[in-house]
């Protein structure tokens, strides 16, 4: 050992040491946040990989068909709402897909929605829905919960809404901040200030009881920030 080095106290080099950590830790937090958001697709196209019924009774009601995942079949009732889930929970993210729901009124209720930041609860989802129906068009409904929290803001979107065609559903939350958008439209914004409210959950496609209803959604991405 040089002898100059014999002078250096250690702590002083674990001082060093330890600040040297500390800024690369910095950096690669600081790399991290920078990095733009991962946008990924949550359905393949050909199969239910990721996803589950919420109450394991009503996997018939949920199948791929067309590339499209598809609820119910526009003919026969079912006994009450059912819901098919991701396997994983979300936080912060903006949420895509194209859905159609279709179905003769005549029959009875025809509604659909879209749940997020859910928990699951005794095969009963509970949390926010981006709601798809007549009457109900990008209203936020707190399922099982405190039922509608914002109707929806028609005033544009009733010039272009297409009834039991194909329409485009976004869903973005960051923190407490929800925001919902039809072909593009915002229809909702909405602060939540209940802290006690999750803010992390699973997303779930809602088949309404009532009428013969059918919804169908393709083209399902998540960016997550």
């Amino acid at each position: 050992m040089n002898k100059y080095m014999r002078l250096i106290p250690f702590s002083f080099v674990a001082l060093t040491l330890w600040g040297f950590s500390s800024a690369c830790a910095q950096q690669q937090a600081s790399a991290k946040r920078q990095q733009p958001p991962q946008t990924v697709k949550l359905f393949d196209g050909a199969t239910l990989q990721g996803w589950k019924p919420v109450n394991p009774a009503d996997a018939k009601y949920w199948t791929v068909k067309d590339s499209l995942i598809t609820g119910g079949d526009g003919m026969n009732h079912v006994p009450k709402n059912t819901y098919l889930q991701t396997e994983q929970e979300y936080e912060d993210f903006e949420f895509r897909c194209l859905f159609r729901l279709s179905g003769d009124p005549s029959t009875g209720f025809i509604n659909s929605g879209i749940q997020y930041r859910s928990k699951v609860v005794d095969n009963e989802i509970v949390g926010y829905q981006a709601d798809i129906g007549n009457g109900h068009w990008g209203d936020i409904y707190d399922e099982h919960r405190r039922a509608l929290l914002v109707k929806g803001d028609l005033t544009t979107l009733r010039h272009i809404l297409r009834d039991g065609e194909w329409n485009s559903y976004i869903i973005r939350v960051r923190g407490n901040h929800h925001e919902l958008y039809i072909n593009g439209v915002k229809t909702c914004d909405y602060t939540e200030e209940d802290p006690n409210i999750p803010s992390k959950g699973v997303i779930a496609f809602q088949l309404h009881d009532g009428g013969a209803a059918k919804i169908q959604v393709r083209d399902v991405t998540i960016t997550t920030f």
